[in-house]
């Protein structure tokens, strides 16, 4: 489900720390039901998760419009990425998340860990349109229990970044994201019936 921005700003995050000058651009309260330890299984889900391969023949889709929308304007070369184009925010973080492990890499997303928390993580990613940060909560759910918490952060690349974001926009909150949840859900159901787990 979406969240207004508050859901995010209000909570102590760390990220705070490291992105003042990154906005928010979504928050979505995730459908993972858990206990207090459960996180670092929502982590290692997330970063498994493959959209480019969802059951969805549209997001499909839209993922190899994306892919070759980004190679015939250069948008996600090298040169455009993390550690070139932009500085990785892995130089802002403060001595004792420098020194925690940053957390799964992603199997198969641009997405570079940052830190990994006992409630929190974070990754980024950079190309020609933004410098984006996608990160993970773990947070009461009032009942007793936890959920997962999603928020993305971007600083946009000037008038390209912004036009961007714009045009996107739809197809994020009417395809992506909501095959996104039904992704995790169901992943995290499977692992929720599993015994072994």
């Amino acid at each position: 489900m979406r969240l207004p921005e508050s859901a995010h700003t209000s909570r102590p995050w760390r990220i705070h720390e490291v992105a003042d000058d990154f906005r928010v651009l979504d928050v979505w309260g995730l459908p993972t039901p858990g206990g207090p330890g459960d996180f670092p299984l929502l982590v290692q889900l997330l970063a498994a998760v493959d959209l480019s391969r969802a059951s969805s023949g549209t997001v499909r889709a839209l993922f190899a419009v994306r892919q070759k929308l980004g190679e015939l304007f250069g948008w996600d070369g090298p040169e455009a990425g993390v550690g070139s184009r932009v500085e990785s925010l892995s130089a802002r973080l403060p001595a004792d998340l420098r020194e925690s492990a940053p957390g799964p890499q992603f199997d198969s997303s641009p997405f570079e860990p940052l830190y990994l928390t006992t409630d929190e993580f974070a990754a980024e990613v950079a190309n020609r349109t933004v410098h984006g940060l996608l990160h993970l909560g773990w947070v009461p759910d009032g009942t007793g229990g936890y959920r997962g918490q999603l928020a993305v952060l971007v600083k946009p690349n000037g008038v390209l970044g912004k036009r961007y974001l714009a045009a996107i926009m739809p197809f994020r909150h009417l395809i992506v994201y909501p095959a996104l949840m039904r992704e995790i859900e169901g992943r995290w159901r499977s692992r929720s019936m599993d015994p072994s787990t």
